[in-house]
């Protein structure tokens, strides 16, 4: 388990401040608003063990990539969109997803499945279906790698050609969703031998415990959220999407 500070705050605390996030940057589509909500989730990441910028750069790089692309392409395609208003979508799309980062950065899948167990009452197949699901994402990368080292080892390289390596991307994408089926079948049919599926209420172990400071997780999102649109509106840049226009 990680050490990291957002790692004591409860699972289940850390996605209903999520969905606050969310809610909040759906309804708005202002900069201001996601911009003061990307800045407190940017100052988030040292908690969350994010603190080298290689380590950041490794785990937020597609974010930022499609941040930007978003962007850009709605200020290129759109005859009335401003740079501002291209800048305020990039900020959306990374204060969505950074959320969803701390979290996975933070948090034990197996705390995660045991919370939405036990304060949410998920099915248990559905929670630790997923958890297995998380445990073998890593594996995932660690076989891209392998089989990028295996081609390049045989003198399969794209060199600067984009096409070449636009077919090399997809082949080994094939590969490895191969293999993920492969593997994943052979995990479902495990975990049904051991009796997930057999429909009887199961017991948990661990157990997991919502504190003090878990409400007070939830509130401070609240209040940033709060704060974020406050300022937006005393600025009068708050342009709630179901205003139009």
């Amino acid at each position: 388990m990680t050490a990291a500070p957002l790692a004591r705050i409860n699972p289940v605390a850390q996605l209903v401040s999520i969905v606050v996030v969310t809610v909040v940057l759906l309804v708005s589509v202002d900069p201001v608003t996601p911009a003061i909500v990307v800045a407190a989730e940017l100052a988030l990441l040292p908690a969350a063990g994010l603190r080298s910028p290689a380590a950041l750069l490794r785990r937020t790089w597609p974010l930022l990539l499609g941040a930007a692309s978003v962007g850009v392409v709605n200020v290129a395609l759109s005859g009335t969109a401003t740079p501002l208003a291209g800048l305020g979508l990039a900020l959306r799309v990374l204060g969505l997803a950074l959320p969803g980062v701390l979290l996975v950065a933070s948090t034990d899948p197996v705390r995660l499945a045991d919370a939405l167990t036990v304060h949410w009452h998920v099915s248990t197949r559905f929670a630790y279906g997923a958890l297995a699901a998380l445990r073998l994402a890593p594996l995932l990368a660690a076989e891209f790698e392998t089989l990028r080292l295996a081609r390049r080892t045989r003198g399969i390289e794209a060199g600067r050609n984009p096409v070449a390596a636009g077919r090399l991307l997809a082949g080994a994408a094939f590969a490895l969703l191969v293999g993920a089926v492969r593997r994943g079948s052979r995990l479902a049919t495990a975990m049904d031998a051991r009796g997930f599926d057999s429909g009887i209420v199961r017991s948990n172990a661990r157990g997991s415990v919502l504190r003090r400071r878990d409400a007070v997780f939830v509130a401070g999102t609240v209040a940033v959220c709060a704060v974020a649109v406050a300022v937006s509106l005393a600025g009068g840049t708050w342009h709630p999407i179901f205003a139009g226009g």
